[in-house]
């Protein structure tokens, strides 16, 4: 039986200590994505939304809440990103159905991974997307995000999903 590093002796959630293990070359890469009709699909490529140019302002948020990681989810280590990037790509879904998918890369060089920043990073920019398009739609829907790789760490290993 494993046993979870997170809590203490009395069964309390702590953060872990990290300070042993070695540093190494850690990258993450997460996936998100909006559901959207295809006038929002039109006014995001044609740079005609209102509130401005939605997947440049998605893009700086993502970047913006994987730096901040560690301020939203109480036990994640504050980590130095070493590099962010931030990709969109566009699936009809039928005549008039879009889903913009977002891609979040992350990279560091420390004790601990970034699976966290990616996932934040994809669904902040997720979440800009909606508020940025509400005006028009708030039917879109905010699809599964999920980690689709990482590597580097010792202990875990590399993770790619199937």
């Amino acid at each position: 039986m494993s046993k979870f590093t997170h809590f203490n002796n009395q069964g309390r959630a702590k953060m872990v200590d990290v300070s042993d293990k070695p540093e190494t070359i850690r990258t993450a890469i997460a996936q998100s994505s909006v559901e959207m009709n295809d006038e929002i699909y039109q006014l995001i490529n044609e740079n005609k939304m209102k509130k401005g140019d939605v997947l440049a302002v998605a893009q700086v948020a993502g970047i913006m809440a994987a730096k901040k990681t560690s301020e939203l989810i109480p036990m994640c280590h504050p980590i130095p990103i070493n590099g962010i990037n931030i990709e969109f790509d566009w699936e009809k879904k039928n005549d008039h159905l879009y889903s913009l998918k977002i891609i979040s890369s992350v990279k560091t060089k420390g004790n601990t991974g970034v699976e966290m920043e990616a996932l934040t990073a994809a669904s902040v920019a997720a979440l800009t997307v909606y508020d940025m398009c509400k005006a028009i739609d708030k039917g879109m829907i905010i699809g599964q995000t999920f980690l689709v790789e990482k590597s580097g760490g010792v202990s875990s290993g590399d993770y790619q999903r199937s």
